[in-house]
């Protein structure tokens, strides 16, 4: 290589450096643009709400006296409808996950399905909303319940956990199913010894996503029939007599922490915006609660992998 070669090349890097640098700065100060809005929003909730984080807010109903009014029955009814959520969508979406990327035949059928499914991340959520309004409250009679809603928001991260579970078996490298067929596991033994446990970080990023979407949903919330209003709580699921469990909760009626914040917002007093902004810090916090539990299990569970 002579000199004039020599000197085309490292113009070659050093312009390839320079292009590295300015995408690194155009990334960093797209992300301080995100994270700076969000600072900002949620100090200008803790500011605005803060007189009213005691414990009386949580422990009180709502109440057309905004002094009095309180999120009781909203923060039960959001962790009443996540535990369904939750219940209802994970183990599925896992099962579906896994059973198209290893099991399902490649064909025209499976395109399709694969395809709709993808789509189907994308979808409004008011569409899943009317579609259970049409199928949960009416065919199947579950009427405007906890159980309804669970469902509901259940369908709307289904997808979500679906491509995560197949994405995160994709990435499983190649010499973990060799070997293990080498060695004369049946495909269930790979699934359920192999594959499932390596990908576990991976689908828990997808449930971390869909669960923080769907604690914030209002649109198939209210399509479905959500109260705006409500002074009681749904009945407790355990009891002190034999079974011990009891599934009169799921067909109570509820509210959510979105709808209880939207309810106080179209109010024009002061109080009740100061109320609005309270309930918004306690469900983000909740939210980040609720994804921190999921990261940190996410991150044992991949100290515990050895490839």
């Amino acid at each position: 290589m002579d000199k004039k070669d020599l000197e085309l090349v490292r113009g070659v890097i050093k312009t390839n450096r320079r292009l590295d640098v300015i995408f690194a700065a155009a990334g960093f100060l797209a992300l301080m643009i995100g994270v700076l809005a969000f600072i900002t929003l949620f100090a200008q909730m803790i500011a605005t709400g803060w007189e009213r984080l005691n414990p009386e807010f949580f422990t009180s109903f709502p109440s057309r006296r905004a002094a009095n009014a309180g999120i009781l029955s909203a923060w039960v009814g959001s962790l009443s409808v996540m535990t369904v959520t939750a219940i209802s969508a994970i183990p599925v979406g896992i099962a579906a996950g896994v059973y198209l990327e290893e099991y399902a035949p490649r064909n025209l059928l499976t395109d399709l399905i694969e395809i709709n499914v993808s789509n189907l991340a994308g979808v409004p959520s008011i569409v899943y909303g009317l579609l259970a309004l049409g199928v949960f409250v009416y065919a199947f009679g579950f009427g405007q319940s906890i159980l309804s809603a669970g469902l509901t928001l259940g369908l709307l991260i289904l997808p979500v956990v679906i491509v995560s579970t197949r994405e995160a078996l994709r990435a499983i490298p190649v010499h973990i199913r060799e070997g293990a067929y080498g060695v004369g596991a049946t495909r269930w033994q790979v699934v359920r010894d192999h594959l499932v446990p390596y990908s576990t970080p991976g689908i828990m990023t997808g449930v971390i996503i869909g669960m923080s979407r769907a604690i914030g949903e209002t649109a198939p919330i209210i399509t479905i029939g959500a109260l705006t209003f409500i002074a009681f709580l749904p009945p407790t699921p355990i009891t002190g007599e034999a079974p011990y469990i009891n599934f009169d909760w799921l067909w109570s009626g509820f509210t959510v922490m979105p709808i209880q914040m939207f309810n106080w917002t179209s109010r024009p007093e002061e109080a009740f915006q100061q109320n609005a902004a309270a309930a918004g810090f306690i469900l983000v916090f909740m939210t980040l609660m609720m994804n921190a539990v999921a990261i940190w299990l996410r991150y044992r569970l991949r100290k515990s992998i050895s490839w």
